[in-house]
């Protein structure tokens, strides 16, 4: 079943096209060891769902509307994704640590537990190439969502969730130090994995392999950067 017939079966609009990958391992000119160089697939996001969304989401839904409040609720929610069982909350940036305060607070939602931040980087989605997705967990309730927010490469700043989710700390600083995310309002954003002085973040996808010669038995194995590309 393709992403299309997914989403088409899990009641969400239709996809969003954000590139095309070709070949199996996205290989450019020669090298195509695959059989699969002729390959041409769209490289799709699920669209937004119309209510009702299902199970316990849409309870999540209206409780979220009239802790908000409906304008601040439509200003802050930009599209609600139910895809793969999973309910999705694309927020504005600027409104995100509110929202995220009425998912903790309010008695009808209690999200009380933020299972991190991971950071994601869209090259061909113009004007929203960096997300940040936060799992977040209910445990009162026993229930789970996931918040989503995006920024442009140009301008990569998204409010930090520290003061409502404290443990968001470290998860803030990695996503920081392999995406380049910025988190406004970090108590301390700084690198966590790579050197201070560590120019580029690594899990970009346009950031270069890199690497060094290897040697074995008397052969010479160029650096990844060097060698027929995958992708």
């Amino acid at each position: 079943m393709t992403d299309a017939d997914q989403a088409t079966a899990d009641g969400t609009g239709d996809p969003e096209v954000i590139g095309v990958r070709r070949g199996m391992f996205g290989v450019r000119d020669s090298g195509d060891t695959s059989g699969y160089g002729r390959l041409i697939r769209p490289v799709t996001l699920p669209g937004g769902s119309p209510p009702p969304y299902g199970g316990y989401f849409d309870e999540v839904v209206d409780a979220l509307t009239t802790a908000l409040g409906q304008d601040e609720y439509d200003a802050s929610v930009e599209r609600v994704v139910a895809y793969r069982d999973e309910l999705t909350l694309e927020i504005t940036r600027a409104r995100l640590p509110r929202v995220a305060k009425a998912l903790r607070d309010d008695a009808a939602l209690r999200f009380e537990l933020c299972l991190g931040v991971s950071g994601v980087h869209y090259p061909d989605d113009a004007g929203r190439e960096l997300h940040a997705v936060y799992p977040l967990m209910s445990i009162t309730h026993n229930r789970r969502i996931r918040l989503e927010v995006v920024a442009p490469d140009g301008d990569p700043h998204i409010p930090s969730l520290f003061s409502v989710y404290p443990t968001t700390d470290w998860h803030e600083r990695e996503t920081y130090d392999f995406f380049g995310i910025v988190f406004d309002g970090h108590p301390s954003l700084t690198r966590i994995e790579m050197p201070d002085d560590w120019v580029g973040h690594p899990q970009r996808k346009d950031y270069p392999l890199g690497g060094i010669p290897v040697e074995y038995h008397g052969a010479r194995i160029p650096p990844p950067d060097e060698r027929r590309a995958y992708n």
